[in-house]
């Protein structure tokens, strides 16, 4: 397998846009549109907060009721969310726009918000954008990029990725893009994020994969606790790499699930990175616990730390910490027995074994945690069972972001 440049437009017959549209910035791109040149096998996996936003609700009915999706409109600056019966109209204008602009039907639409809850999206610059994204809509890589840019809000970075590979002699390209900075902690996934394929697939084959590889990617990322009312990811396959259809778990479809593995877990972790505010990438790994849930809910307890966090931020090998996160985790297990350990770049460090901390360096230690990936190994020492979870540092900037984010 082959990761390769581009994202949403990387794979054969998709399209995308971003575009200025005034809808809440005035000064960047809010709006984004994927199309595809064919109908698409759809899935998805959406927030499990109980408070979802119009599109979430408009969104979970189409991926299971319609018989394809070919198109998704996505803003950004406002959420769309807690805004009663005039947000789900939005959904509605906006889709019935887009179906007559890209002359497609209107159940194979998607909508997608992400920003301020509880402010009213303007209709009519909505439906305005669509007009233009209709128009510039291309299978370029740069267009995809654009889309990308487009859904950012507190994110600092755009967010890609596209992997190639070969199912019985054909090429098939997996692509995608996310936004994602805040409010992340996923009870699903988190964010909103859109996966586009060329593989020939069923539909529920395809929402199996989906369902099953986010329990180890964006399931895994936390940037500071809170579920969105947004998160939502969308997969779309539509075809066109010519492979025989998979309709059983055979080879190719663990060849793809490999490759769809790959793309959740490479944007999961550009998302965690992309923390608001953040500095670091935090990743712990888990190994040797007694079962997969117990090495998951370790290293998530790890990473949702706020005083590990902090301490990650402040590049200081206060490991009591970790010990602490891991204690209140909900898993039972020997403090006497386990090993822990900082790595990075240049090597691996052990802090902590046999009940106490080790002879170390605390500047080298210091070291590896000014590091932009900053990394925590623990050995429990129990079992086979290994999970890793992704997370960022706590910084000054978290608070100013989130502190006048309406403003």
């Amino acid at each position: 397998m082959d990761m390769i440049n581009g994202g949403v437009t990387a794979a054969q017959g998709f399209e995308a846009a971003g575009a200025e549209t005034g809808v809440k910035y005035k000064d960047r791109k809010d709006m984004a549109m994927i199309y595809s040149q064919v109908p698409c096998r759809q899935a998805g996996v959406f927030t499990t907060n109980v408070v979802k936003a119009a599109p979430v609700l408009w969104d979970k009915n189409v991926i299971d009721h319609s018989p394809f999706v070919q198109a998704v409109v996505i803003n950004s600056g406002i959420a769309n969310a807690c805004t009663g019966v005039l947000g789900y109209e939005c959904c509605k204008k906006t889709v019935e726009c887009a179906a007559k602009e890209l002359q497609i039907p209107a159940d194979s639409v998607l909508v997608a918000s992400t920003g301020v809850i509880g402010m009213q999206i303007p209709v009519e610059k909505i439906l305005a954008g669509i007009e233009k994204l209709a128009v510039l809509k291309s299978p370029e890589l740069e267009a995809g990029t654009m889309a990308a840019e487009a859904i950012m809000t507190t994110d600092t970075v755009s967010k890609e990725a596209a992997i190639q590979f070969e199912i019985d002699g054909k090429k098939v390209t997996v692509g995608g893009m996310c936004k994602g900075s805040g409010m992340i902690h996923p009870n699903m996934c988190t964010m909103l994020g859109f996966i586009t394929t060329d593989i020939a697939i069923s539909k529920e084959l395809l929402q199996e994969a989906l369902s099953t590889d986010v329990q180890d990617t964006f399931n895994m990322i936390s940037v500071d606790g809170d579920t969105s009312t947004n998160d939502t990811l969308i997969v779309l396959a539509n075809g066109m790499a010519g492979n025989e259809e998979i309709t059983s778990k055979d080879d190719n479809y663990y060849k793809f699930l490999e490759a769809l593995h790959i793309i959740d877990e490479t944007l999961a972790k550009k998302m965690a990175g992309d923390g608001e505010g953040a500095t670091a990438l935090f990743e712990t790994r888990v190994i040797h616990a007694r079962t997969k849930k117990d090495a998951k809910a370790l290293s998530k307890s790890v990473i949702c730390s706020s005083l590990t966090k902090a301490a990650i931020f402040g590049h200081d090998a206060n490991w009591g910490r970790i010990l602490c996160a891991l204690g209140y985790s909900g898993v039972h297990f020997d403090p006497e027995k386990i090993e822990l350990y900082f790595e990075g770049e240049n090597g691996r460090m052990l802090i902590y074994k046999d009940g106490a901390a080790v002879d170390y360096s605390e500047e080298e230690a210091a070291k590896i945690l000014s590091e932009p990936e900053v990394r925590v190994l623990v050995d429990m020492k129990m079992g086979e069972y290994e999970a890793c979870a992704w997370g960022c540092d706590l910084t000054y900037d978290y608070v100013k972001i989130n502190a006048d984010y309406r403003s």
